[in-house]
């Protein structure tokens, strides 16, 4: 199943958003969208969308003069020793938007201290989370995550991780060569998301997309079972449209 790339990874924005918001917190009266794009250094045009999404996830209001000022997420997330909370609640509430947008389980894994490891996730009766029949630190030549997360690292730390998780075959669509594997890993345009059709378990169907932010690897992810593939295509393209305000959370 091939998807097309998006024109801009949603990565991408990231940086600009930030410097908006950079714009923005100087102002504490608020700032006008010209004044931003003039101080920002961005084009209108493109300013109207970063706006509009960071409107919506809080970063950013609009007082009623049309100017911009800071929101409350952003205040939260600034707020001390509350910083932790304030960011896993946000995160949290990003996915279980996102799990209802997708109609899907929706997963933010990290790759920490070598291992891979599911960090939050939104599921709920409809949309139940993948069985996790084999432990997702050993599973990451299968799973979209694990796949996901192996591209971002270099060869040395790639060898590294099978070394220690050996490539075992879980279904009948599990890669078991490690040469194979590797080869298309690197062939893995970073703006599509990674796949897996039934290589981690039987029934199930997943996408992944990285998350960028610094130097942390990590992935924004789905799961569908096997009866639902046919909207795989375009729950991966709404995750990766929308994975810009998680990598926004995990880089302030």
């Amino acid at each position: 199943m091939a998807l097309k790339p998006e024109p801009t990874a949603p990565f991408h924005s990231v940086q600009y958003a930030l410097r908006v918001l950079e714009t923005i917190s100087r102002h504490g009266g608020g700032v006008t969208d010209v004044q931003i794009a003039r101080e920002a250094g961005l084009p209108v045009a493109h300013l109207s969308s970063l706006l509009l999404m960071l409107r919506r996830e809080g970063y950013v209001e609009q007082v009623a003069d049309g100017a911009y000022v800071i929101g409350d997420s952003l205040v939260l997330l600034g707020s001390g020793m509350t910083r932790r909370e304030a960011l896993e609640a946000k995160l949290q509430e990003t996915l279980t938007e996102l799990r209802d947008s997708v109609g899907a389980a929706v997963y933010i894994s990290r790759y920490i201290d070598g291992e891979v490891k599911i960090t939050q996730f939104a599921d709920g009766p409809r949309t139940p989370k993948v069985n996790e029949w084999v432990d997702f630190r050993s599973a990451a030549h299968a799973s979209a995550v694990g796949k996901c997360l192996l591209t971002q690292l270099d060869q040395n730390g790639r060898r590294d991780h099978l070394s220690r998780h050996k490539i075992a075959r879980l279904t009948s669509r599990t890669i078991t060569s490690e040469r194979i594997l590797f080869s298309k890993l690197d062939s893995q345009p970073p703006t599509v998301p990674v796949l897996d059709l039934q290589e981690y378990a039987v029934g199930t169907a997943c996408a992944a997309v990285p998350l960028t932010a610094g130097s942390a690897v990590g992935c924004l992810a789905l799961s569908l079972p096997i009866e639902h593939a046919h909207r795989l295509r375009s729950a991966a393209d709404t995750l990766n449209r929308r994975a810009a305000p998680v990598v926004l959370s995990l880089a302030i």
